[in-house]
């Protein structure tokens, strides 16, 4: 798959800084009125010095999977706290490159909108890859909320500085959520319908689970 090479990742923290603002400025939480056909969902992980990106991708109706693609890469870039993306996209526009199959939206282990300039990987990725994306985060990054019910599907918003930025899903019964949020081209509602949709028997929604339990699998070879 082609992508769109909207800056270049050799710059200095500050000048991060400044592409965050700038494309947070063009995002769009709107609508996406279909049905998906394909998804895929990314997980990275940073073995000592090197990045691994995995891009699993599914049958939406019958939560298949159909292809498993993936890159490995030195990494140079440390990890700055809410600059991660610079770090975790070359890596992931690798694997992006080798992926014969198109999918319709494309899930992140990780922050979307819920990000202190709104601009966590799902959302920066996108308009790279010009897909509509959502994140899956394990933890919350910012932002207060209401704890959800107990109860599988229930759930709260996730707001910060009055904005809501997330949404906090109860996946199983009385586990601890997850922390949901939009990354562009999708809103709220499709967030948490799409997420929930892959909401089966564990606390992680299957298409990131799934590109987890392959990202641990080629870790140990």
């Amino acid at each position: 798959m082609k992508y769109k090479l909207v800056h270049s990742f050799d710059m200095s923290p500050k000048d991060m800084i400044k592409i965050q603002k700038k494309l947070a400025e063009e995002v769009k939480l709107s609508h996406f009125s279909d049905v998906p056909n394909l998804v895929s969902g990314v997980d990275l992980s940073f073995p000592k010095d090197k990045g691994l990106a995995v891009i699993v991708t599914m049958d939406f109706k019958k939560l298949s999977v159909i292809d498993v693609t993936y890159a490995v890469d030195k990494v140079t870039l440390p990890y700055i706290p809410g600059l991660l993306a610079f770090r975790e996209l070359p890596i992931f526009l690798k694997a992006w490159e080798k992926l014969q199959i198109e999918p319709d939206i494309v899930f992140f282990d990780g922050q979307g909108y819920a990000h202190p300039r709104r601009m966590g990987i799902a959302t920066h990725a996108s308009f790279f890859i010009e897909k509509p994306t959502i994140g899956i985060a394990k933890s919350r990054l910012i932002g207060e909320y209401e704890e959800p019910g107990k109860k599988k599907g229930e759930f709260t918003f996730l707001y910060h500085n009055d904005e809501k930025i997330g949404i906090v899903l109860r996946t199983r019964d009385n586990v601890k959520p997850v922390f949901v949020s939009p990354g562009n081209l999708v809103d709220f509602n499709n967030a948490l319908d799409f997420t929930y949709h892959f909401a089966t028997k564990y606390k992680i929604p299957e298409i990131t689970r799934k590109a987890h339990l392959y990202t641990q699998s080629l870790k140990q070879r």
